[in-house]
């Protein structure tokens, strides 16, 4: 493949420094940050310039572009400080684009063009993390009416959202063990019935993340989202995608920390000479460079692949797992060339180290995406592959 980027991918990435620069300064996310306030001017500045079309189809306003533009954008965004959710949009609504009826796919679209998040995702539970198909969220029809109850967790700007994309399976059936049981649901955040609670986090601060209880919260049947009993499946496609969205974050956080660090080390004086000198913080460099390379390298040829259309399925959690564990080893081993002053807020790398290390949970465990890797990589071996 051509590591090469083309001339328009050149230009995007260049608007995404230049909108970056304008409005939003290392000073601008540092408040954010510490004041625990979602950065609306920075999510403006993305949807004023197109950015955050970038990817969805323009039946909706968008601009489609390929898979590999889509991740070197989410990687210059946090290369430069931006925070990891910033972009994405193409693919955080592509289910409602692609399963929801044009009633829900307007107000999707209205929260989008509002600079907002289109819904929150409401599939994690306290006893299904991991183990999705334990989903306890139920729906049940009476009178007409269809009733929600059950209780979300971990729930991503739902202090924010209108909307929740909400995955519950069939109360009315005798057998809930089976995935196609679930069914998704479009649930305005502001019906009778929705609680919301905050949680309390080490990292992720300009982002809330909420317990969501849903009691006899009334939908309509036209609420019903794609096919009902498909809710699993239709959830499932999208997730390759995400997980390569989030390598590619990660590797934007770990270069950020790497810029920092080097900067650093050369500025730095102990000794009667820069920290940089010393081989002991060579070695940490060189190490760190080594690490951005090779997730560069799986990030890009992930992209590239989609974009050929050839399966990822090994290749995205390949990509997730190693991204996010050395991302994490990255950033990490910055805060250790800054030393004392690195654990404290007056550097970005606190803030880097602080949001990374979730990344290792969400979006599939590390333990996760070696399971699906790992049984993948076993039938390979026993075609002869």
């Amino acid at each position: 493949m051509d590591f090469r980027i083309t001339d328009e991918q050149q230009l995007i990435v260049e608007t995404v420094r230049e909108v970056m620069e304008q409005s939003c300064p290392e000073s601008y996310m540092k408040e954010c940050y510490e004041k625990g306030v979602y950065p609306w001017e920075f999510m403006k500045a993305l949807q004023e310039s197109g950015l955050s079309m970038l990817g969805v189809p323009e039946e909706f306003g968008g601009t489609p572009v390929d898979m590999v533009t889509l991740m070197l954008v989410a990687e210059e965004i946090t290369k430069n400080g931006g925070p990891h959710f910033a972009f994405g949009q193409a693919l955080s609504i592509a289910d409602m684009l692609e399963f929801g009826n044009d009633e829900q796919k307007e107000q999707c679209m209205a929260e989008v063009g509002e600079a907002r998040p289109g819904f929150v995702l409401g599939f994690t539970e306290p006893q299904a993390g991991s183990d999705s198909s334990a989903i306890q969220t139920t729906y049940t029809r009476r009178d007409g009416k269809v009733y929600i109850n059950g209780h979300k967790t971990f729930m991503s700007n739902a202090l924010i959202c209108k909307y929740m994309l909400c995955v519950a399976r069939n109360g009315d059936v005798e057998d809930q063990g089976k995935k196609g049981n679930f069914t998704m649901w479009w649930l305005p955040m502001d019906k009778a019935g929705v609680t919301k609670e905050p949680l309390k986090k080490i990292g992720w601060h300009m982002q809330d993340t909420c317990e969501v209880y849903l009691d006899n919260v009334e939908l309509e049947e036209k609420d019903l989202v794609g096919v009902e009993g498909n809710g699993f499946l239709q959830l499932m496609g999208n997730f390759e995608v995400e997980r390569l969205l989030m390598a590619s974050s990660l590797l934007g956080m770990a270069e950020a920390a790497y810029n920092d660090a080097s900067k650093y080390a050369n500025e730095r004086h102990q000794f009667g000479r820069s920290i940089g000198s010393f081989q002991l913080i060579q070695e940490k460099i060189t190490f760190m460079k080594l690490k951005i390379e090779n997730m560069r390298n799986l990030v890009y040829r992930t992209a590239w692949k989609i974009d050929e259309g050839e399966s990822v399925q090994i290749d995205s959690a390949l990509a997730k797992l190693y991204c996010a564990q050395s991302a994490n080893e990255v950033i990490d081993d910055a805060l250790q060339i800054f030393g004392g002053i690195g654990y404290t807020t007056d550097t970005r790398v606190s803030r880097l180290w602080l949001d990374a290390r979730v990344q290792r949970i969400g979006g599939g465990t590390d333990e996760v995406m070696i399971h699906i890797a790992g049984r993948a990589l076993l039938k390979e071996a026993a075609r002869g592959l």
